[in-house]
């Protein structure tokens, strides 16, 4: 291969006010001012489809400073094709690779791509990306305000972190750099919120001040008063299946009659229906470990029997307005339910319902809560919930009710004081 050359000259931003374009080589301040402007190569590389390309990059001190750059860049060059891709090239190539990705994981991908990674790293040549420049955008990240006004959250710059280290590792693979420059990046450490119980003097602080926790559960009376309020309600049933199966959102969307078995007294997640690039889509469950059989009790396939008459009910009603689509939670003519629909649904329904605030989510907390106080082993419960670890389940869902933490306090001074009053006979005291 021929030796590749580089050009160097020296140029500046100033705008012509005449074209309203920058004078780049050609601002009459250059030859008069060492100082002003800076030096750029240029340099013929190839694209990633092999195609010639002219790369010009700036913002060198000297003309040598910038010669070795590019002969650097030619020198990449020749190693293979690719050199002069961009970071927000190859994040478009890499996105667009993607053929398997669940629906959600690519918009998640897509957002932090082009709200945080294209903006602060793209123009920055895939080869010449470097650990100090991943740990700026992360300080930067760190300071910044989210699209809704808010700080980001460590949690979502580390999310943002991993999107940027899976591409990454992808070009290393293609053998467009040696390394991973996000690998051994210095990350925040996100604190997973812990769901709290709603007890009587939570709740009276809440009426208080409206202070709220980030997660919270009901206790089981909490709970059991919100269900008889709410018996009535067309989707009495999904509220049931979340508080006390676990089911997400996405999941009681998704359900469909064919997956209900009322006579074996089971239901299967196989699916699920959520937002994605401002559409509502079938996807297949969050995980693995997601696609799962839960098992119903007596009450659970009495609700559901009772939820399909209704539905049976409004279909004959509806008539030939009725679309049988086949989901166990429908509008009014049989039309699947929208994810944001529930969530919006159980807001109002808590707000009438006079009960501490929690999110539909919270549901799912306070489901795996209820199980263990009912000593549910926990074995089961990571089963119910669809977690492919029982850390997850341990760790993050499950929180203790009251009742069950004064037994335990019971049980432990028992075994304590039953000791001590062994030792006193043993000792004749």
């Amino acid at each position: 291969m021929p030796k590749t050359r580089v050009q160097v000259s020296r140029r500046c931003g100033c705008i012509d006010p005449g074209t309203g374009r920058q004078r780049g080589g050609t601002c009459p301040r250059l030859p008069a001012d060492d100082a002003h402007g800076s030096w750029y190569f240029a340099v013929q590389v190839r694209s990633l489809d092999g195609q010639r390309q002219r790369v010009r990059q700036g913002g060198y001190d000297d003309p040598e400073e910038a010669q070795a750059a590019g002969r650097a860049l030619a020198a990449a060059d020749r190693d293979g094709a690719g050199a002069g891709c961009t970071l927000e090239q190859w994040l478009a190539r890499w996105l667009a690779s993607k053929d398997a990705l669940r629906p959600s994981t690519r918009q998640g991908y897509a957002t932090h791509i082009r709200l945080y990674l294209i903006p602060q790293l793209g123009r920055i040549l895939l080869h010449q990306l470097g650990s100090r420049d991943v740990n700026e955008l992360l300080a930067t990240l760190a300071s910044r305000l989210s699209p809704t006004g808010r700080r980001l959250s460590p949690a979502t710059v580390v999310r943002i972190h991993a999107t940027l280290r899976t591409a990454l590792n992808a070009a290393v693979r293609a053998r467009l750099i040696p390394v991973n420059p996000a690998n051994g990046a210095e990350l925040p450490h996100p604190r997973r919120p812990h769901p709290v119980v709603w007890t009587a003097g939570r709740t009276a602080r809440w009426q208080q001040t409206a202070e709220r926790p980030a997660v919270a559960v009901w206790t089981e009376q909490q709970l059991a008063a919100f269900l008889t309020g709410v018996a009535q309600d067309r989707l009495y049933a999904a509220w049931w299946l979340a508080a006390l199966r676990g089911l997400r959102r996405g999941e009681l969307a998704g359900l469909r009659w064919t997956d209900v078995d009322l006579q074996a007294a089971e239901l299967t997640v196989a699916q699920q229906r959520v937002h994605a690039d401002g559409q509502v889509v079938i996807g297949p469950p969050k995980s693995a470990a997601s696609y799962r059989v839960v098992a119903l009790d007596a009450e659970t396939v009495r609700v559901l029997t009772r939820h399909r008459e209704r539905q049976q009910e409004l279909s004959a009603r509806a008539g030939i307005r009725w679309r049988d689509s086949g989901y166990v939670f429908t509008t009014a003519d049989g039309e699947p339910l929208r994810p944001d629909y529930l969530t919006g649904r159980f807001r109002r329904l808590v707000a009438a319902s006079g009960q501490p605030p929690i999110r539909l989510h919270d549901l799912r907390h306070g489901a795996a809560t209820l199980a263990l106080a009912a000593h549910t082993d926990l074995k089961v419960v990571q089963a119910m919930l669809g977690h492919a670890s029982i850390v997850l389940t341990a760790d993050t869902y499950v929180s203790v009710l009251p009742e069950v933490a004064h037994q335990a306090a019971r049980e432990t001074a028992r075994l304590v004081l039953s000791a001590a009053s062994e030792l006193g006979r043993q000792l004749g005291v």
